[in-house]
């Protein structure tokens, strides 16, 4: 979660652009992630090094001894974040122009991969040296911050802030998921070394990114030391779709950071008859925009079929069973009226997942979660596609805190149901006796269909009234006279004291 500190520090980045003359924000965005991208290469090839060397493996570093540029051959040395950094101005800008941003350009030699699609027409905007020399100065402040605090994913953050200064976020649906939400929902489904992973709508890919890390973490040997184990990894395991083309940069170069070679981001409207992704995942993870309502006319003709909409929330849902192989999972973010409205879309919707798939878990999450970006409820829907039902109990589960406050300054906290919520998802046996009174509890497939399969948590949550016996009248009036006496007599020796 970004702190003050870090937006203070953001907004002295923004200062300096914008002082040199660089007053288009989408360009700052673009120009700071290059740069951090920079940094993290070179931060990344010294970590694998020192993996392999202590591991015994060959390794080859991007930054060879030397590397040819535009028919010249260099130094790689210099091409690295952590040396030219501590040139003066004139060099560093004259490095930078002429040697590292071309080099990253062309780091991919796979010319049809996603970063070298979305590299291709990237520009090096930066004015002039002093700029430069600038920004690097306050963007290895941030970094060195940032190892003081491993959880924070600082390229979203910075993102997610910028777009919030210049007022896009509530526009475009383009808020980030938070990333302690991300990885809940990634140890919930607990990804598979030969899982499909898929975010119809990826934005800087943060829940790719999640996925990989769990893989790596939990089946590093499947992943990375398996020969087809990686291939699958590095070129055949992620996919992506978002349609705006700044975010598509930002996750290819996040995903490449993190250790995925090829994945497959591609610009596309996931809604639109451009995809035509049917039966082909193994895993969706997605928190996709919920902008409104859109043309029926832009919309997959399949996806009306199931279900006629003009809400993106609802489509989503319904493009999410089609584009998944049978016995693939979903965990996917919703906001509350697709639990509960009333509509006959609203109802088809729901109906399709309890009664013609497997619907495992509602989530419910406090209105807090997205501040201060979007203050609405949202719910984490977990099911799994069969075609033939399967739905016998429904999981439900209050989530009350996320270890942040629920305000605009989302400060840490202690109180954290997550860890809870994970560790009862994966023992379901156990919360067969739970009482509805409880944080969470089963409700059967029956309950669901006669309540018109409304999925809100409260429809079924049981209040326990825990009665209160007050003294009689008399007793009380008492009280309050003995009270009343005490006073004035207090007020007695006050004007005795004062006269």
């Amino acid at each position: 979660m970004i702190t003050g500190e870090l937006k203070n520090k953001v907004d002295n980045i923004w200062d300096v652009f914008w002082a040199g003359g660089l007053t288009n924000p989408l360009d700052v965005i673009e120009q700071i992630t290059y740069l951090m991208f920079i940094h993290d290469l070179d931060e990344v090839d010294t970590r694998r090094a020192r993996e392999c060397a202590m591991l015994g493996l060959p390794f080859e570093s991007v930054f060879t001894k030397e590397v040819n540029i535009g028919g010249r051959t260099i130094d790689g040395s210099q091409l690295k974040w952590s040396v030219f950094r501590d040139f003066p101005a004139e060099k560093m800008y004259a490095v930078m122009q002429e040697w590292v941003f071309p080099f990253i350009k062309d780091l991919h030699g796979d010319k049809e991969s996603a970063y070298s699609k979305y590299m291709g027409d990237a520009i090096f905007k930066v004015p002039t040296p002093l700029m430069l020399s600038k920004v690097v100065d306050k963007l290895d402040d941030i970094f060195t911050d940032m190892e003081e605090a491993h959880d924070i994913d600082v390229r979203g953050d910075v993102y997610e802030y910028l777009l919030n200064k210049i007022s896009q976020s509530g526009v475009n649906g383009q808020f980030r998921t938070p990333r302690h939400i991300i990885k809940m929902m990634v140890d919930l489904v607990e990804p598979k070394p030969r899982d499909t992973i898929c975010d119809p709508a990826c934005g800087t890919s943060g829940f790719l990114i999640a996925s990989g890390e769990y893989l790596r973490e939990k089946h590093k040997d499947e992943v990375l030391f398996d020969k087809a184990g990686k291939d699958h990894y590095m070129n055949h395991m992620f996919f992506g779709y978002d349609t705006d083309r700044t975010m598509l940069r930002i996750g290819a170069m996040n995903m490449m950071t993190h250790g995925v070679d090829n994945p497959f981001i591609e610009y596309r409207d996931s809604l639109s008859d451009q995809n035509t992704d049917k039966d082909k995942y193994t895993l969706i993870l997605a928190n996709p925009p919920f902008k409104g309502s859109l043309d029926y006319d832009i919309v997959s003709a399949d996806l009306l079929k199931v279900c006629k909409t003009k809400k993106t929330e609802l489509l989503f849902v319904t493009l999410f069973l089609r584009m998944l192989k049978v016995g693939g999972r979903c965990a996917c973010i919703v906001p509350d009226g697709v639990l509960f409205g009333s509509s006959k879309a609203h109802k088809a919707m729901r109906k399709e997942i309890v009664e013609n798939n497997r619907l495992e878990a509602v989530i419910s999450m406090p209105s807090g979660v997205f501040k201060p970006y979007a203050g609405v409820s949202t719910a984490v829907l977990i099911f799994t596609k069969t075609g033939a039902g399967g739905t016998d109990y429904v999981w439900f589960y209050d989530m009350k805190a996320d270890g942040y406050s629920l305000d605009d300054k989302r400060s840490e906290i202690k109180d954290n149901d997550i860890p809870d919520i994970i560790q009862r998802f994966h023992n379901l046996e156990g919360e067969k006796d739970r009482k509805r009174t409880e944080q969470s509890f089963l409700v059967p497939k029956a309950d669901i269909e006669n309540n018109d399969y409304d999925l809100s948590i409260n429809k079924y949550k049981e209040v326990e009234y825990v009665p209160v016996e007050y003294p009689p009248t008399d007793e009380i009036l008492a009280e309050i006279k003995a009270i009343e006496a005490d006073i004035q007599k207090e007020l007695t020796e006050l004007e005795k004291l004062l006269s």
